[in-house]
């Protein structure tokens, strides 16, 4: 059971890109140790319906999210991307299916750019907003981010973004993250863990920022679409985003 533990909380360490200078924006993902002050539960529930709302188009259909009032660095952002069209036509450059789907790297939008996918970003980074309310459920949208020894404040990406794609999490699982990470979740937080999934192993150290309210079956077919070794889809997913009114 220990070692399983350890596998699932170094996935995002594992499988995440590799930076190529200092001015790129690499969005590795990666846990922290389990030093930080411990943090206090909140509500989980939102109001969704009075928040602001960005629709993600794709090839595979529509996903629809919610942005958080109380992330306003990261909801201003990502309804500038929108308005400016910063990343449309960038593609999905990274999906495992059980896991997330990432994207938002601007320089996809370029088939022969010279950048690897994944590595590319607006040219600054957000200061982190990480919420203990907020937690990585299934659904969740997150900011990328490089890892704590490059980026120990833990800024975000300016622009890359991913999308909990992960399903139920076992008791015995949970309780082992409590202990590793010095969280402790209310019994409404571990049914949702339970019943809906998401990836507690990664709470508290990324910023988020939103939800998926709508679209999650297609959050699940871009997890499920061919891939290289890399995890990039063999057939471009590129993404529209636009506000909903």
């Amino acid at each position: 059971m220990k070692v399983k533990l350890i596998i699932l909380l170094c996935t995002f360490y594992l499988l995440s890109c590799h930076s190529n200078n200092k001015t790129s924006e690499n969005t590795n993902l990666t846990h922290q140790d389990n030093t930080a002050a411990k943090p206090t539960p909140q509500q989980l529930s939102t109001d969704l319906s009075k928040l602001k709302k960005v629709k993600i188009t794709t090839s595979l259909g529509e996903i629809i999210i919610a942005l958080y009032d109380d992330t306003p660095i990261h909801r201003d952002n990502f309804i500038k991307l929108a308005k400016e069209k910063t990343i449309n036509g960038s593609i999905f450059h990274r999906v495992i299916d059980g896991f997330m789907i990432q994207g938002g790297d601007p320089t996809t939008k370029d088939p022969n750019s010279k950048i690897p996918p994944g590595q590319g970003g607006p040219g600054y980074n957000l200061k982190a907003e990480i919420k203990r309310n907020h937690l990585h459920k299934r659904g969740a949208v997150a900011a990328a981010r490089l890892p704590d020894m490059m980026n120990p404040e833990r800024e975000s990406s300016g622009s890359q973004f991913y999308i909990v794609q992960a399903g139920p999490v076992k008791p015995e699982e949970l309780t082992m993250i409590e202990n590793y990470f010095g969280i402790k979740y209310t019994d409404e937080e571990k049914k949702m863990y339970y019943t809906l999934g998401g990836r507690p192993d990664l709470d508290m150290q990324y910023t988020v920022f939103g939800e998926v309210i709508s679209g999650m079956e297609v959050v699940d077919k871009i997890a499920k679409v061919p891939k290289n070794t890399q995890d990039k889809p063999l057939k471009d997913i590129k993404m529209e985003l636009q506000m909903v009114e």
